[in-house]
This record gives C-alpha cells, structure tokens and sequence, in this order.
C-alpha cells in the first residue's frame, strides 16, 4: 500500500462517529441542538477534512446541518418512505439498477466517506443489494446482453471508497464491453475527502478506454476547499469530465445568493453545474424538503444572474418514470 493510500485511509479512519466528539470539536453542547440521541440504524459519520470547514460555534453551519443527527427525523410525513426513487422495483439483478434507456447504475458499495442526513438510499438494503465481488460478472453478462446500453453509473454507497484494485478491475471489466462508451462516478469523496484522489486512482481513469465522467455532489460553496480544487484539477488533468449535481436543502442552500456562489465557484474549479435536485422523499427527511413555488423562484433568480450554463437544472426524480422530471 503507497503512502497516498495510507492518507486518505488513515483520514476515513479518523472521521467523527461520535455526536458528542464532533459537537466538543467544533465547542457546541449537544444538550443545545434537539440532536437524536439513538442514530445507530443511520450513524454519524464525518470526515476531519469536511468538519474543519465549519464554523466553529455555529449550530446552523450550513454544512453542519447536512451530517446532524436531528430528533426531526423521527417525524413521519406522509408521503416519505425507505424508498423513494424506486430503485428496488428497479433491480434487474444483485446490485444493478436498470431504470432509463441506454444506460444503468451499479450499487457498487454501501460504503459512504460521510453520511449525509437527507441522504435518499439511507434505508437501502445494502447487505442484500450491492454489488458483491462475486456477483460482477452476472452483471457484466447483463449489460453485454443489451447493446442499447451505452452508458453505466458507478454509485453506491460511494464507489470511490473501493480500493484501487477493486475500481480498476471494475473499470477494465467494464471497457471490455465493446457499446459502453461512459463510466459515469457519482461521488462526494473529491468534496469530502480529497486525499482520496491519488496517483493510482487518476491512472485508473487516465487508461479507461470508455469517458470517465465524475459527478461531484456539492451543495454549499462553503464546501469547496483548496483541496477540493487540487482535486478536481488532477482529475480534469487525467481527461476527467467533472458535474456536479447539488441537493435543494432547507436552511442550508434554498437562497439564490449562495446557489449563485456555488455555480461560480464550481465553473472556478473546472466543475459544470449539472443537476438541482429537489428532495428524494426518503423517510426521516421532510425538514429539509423546500416547497416547489420556492423552489422554481430560486431557479428564476439563477437565471436573471448566471449565464445559462451555469444554471443547474431543477428537477425531481420519480418513481417508474423514464427520466429526471424538470420542474420548469
């Protein structure tokens, strides 16, 4: 093992698992914030690198509140369920997700380098569903069976968090397949733990016959550090193809100034803005959902401020349909 996979391993093992750990980091008292006293089914998890971007003392750091463990979870709302965007019903086999035409999406681990609270798949059966080492090849046989498909989604769970010969044996796996054209990545890592992004990994992109498109998740410009940037410049460096999808999130983005800082700062760091997503309607995460109305003003504000491409597109994922949903 080098010594750039010593640090980024070494960085995952000593993220905050602990509430009354992080809120002592960050001098908040725990007593103070109406925080869940009993997460264990969604635990704390949060790397030091993305905790150091907090303010210290500020229970409504807006980065704060998207890993806090609040008692608003336990409110039941109706229409929020353990599934919301449907992926089980779209299972096609163990750790494949075939929902749109011409591409699909492999569970590829349940394993996070955070967990963030309004995360869509945090009651996802990741034991029974990703994709086991074992069970590669039955989806390798699933996708060659299809010709239509020329594209597959690395996702999770994030897939940046297999280690370098487990994602370069998926990759070469995958180029074999003469109709893919794209591996798309769906990550956090490069936002949350950039160390992640070493030499080995950029070989791993840089020699893929098929496009390696990154999809970054970001959703506050306060996010985007140095070392998010050296990040992203080392990958664009290896004929990487860097998104970014963002989450609309009550009391934490749902203001055009701050989405209007996250575009430019995101298009600063080669990054395009790409998607806007309004809330998966997971259980336990009705107090970050923002009303439409509100959002498409906010989306009307980007538009009056940013050159068209810097405005992400709003949009709404829905259970059985056959694309994302625009909401405008």
């Amino acid at each position: 093992m080098n010594n750039s996979s010593n640090t980024w391993q070494q960085a995952l093992a000593e993220a905050f698992t602990d509430l009354d750990s992080l809120c002592h980091y960050l001098q908040l008292d725990p007593k103070k914030l109406q925080v869940l006293k009993e997460y264990q089914q969604f635990p704390l998890k949060v790397p030091r690198d993305f905790a150091n971007l907090m303010t210290v003392g500020d229970p409504n750091d807006p980065l704060l509140r998207q890993v806090l463990p609040l008692s608003q979870e336990l409110i039941e709302q109706p229409g929020f369920s353990a599934d919301p965007v449907g992926d089980l019903k779209a299972l096609a086999t163990e750790g494949v997700v075939h929902k749109y035409q011409g591409r699909l999406l492999l569970i590829s681990t349940g394993a996070c380098a955070i967990h963030c609270r309004y995360c869509f798949r945090r009651n996802f059966p990741y034991g029974e569903q990703q994709l086991a080492s074992s069970k590669i090849q039955q989806a390798i046989d699933y996708i060659q069976s299809r010709p239509e498909i020329t594209e597959v989604i690395l996702s999770g769970g994030d897939p940046l968090l297999l280690n370098d010969e487990k994602l370069a044996n998926l990759v070469k796996a995958l180029n074999k397949i003469p109709q893919l054209q794209r591996i798309r990545i769906h990550t956090r890592i490069p936002v949350v733990l950039p160390s992640r992004i070493t030499p080995d990994l950029l070989a791993v992109f840089s020699e893929s016959r098929c496009s390696i498109i990154v999809v970054l998740h970001s959703n506050h410009p306060n996010e985007l550090s140095a070392q998010v940037e050296t990040a992203c410049q080392n990958l664009k460096a290896n004929r990487v193809n860097l998104l970014n999808q963002s989450v609309l999130l009550k009391g934490i983005n749902d203001n055009a100034e701050i989405l209007h800082q996250l575009s430019e700062r995101l298009f600063a760091l080669g990054v395009l803005p790409y998607y806007l997503h309004q809330l998966d309607k997971a259980k336990g995460t009705a107090h970050f959902e923002v009303d439409d109305n509100d959002a498409l003003e906010l989306l009307e504000a980007l538009k009056q401020t940013l050159p068209g491409y810097l405005v992400p597109k709003l949009v709404r994922e829905q259970s059985g349909a056959p694309y994302k949903h625009n909401l405008y």
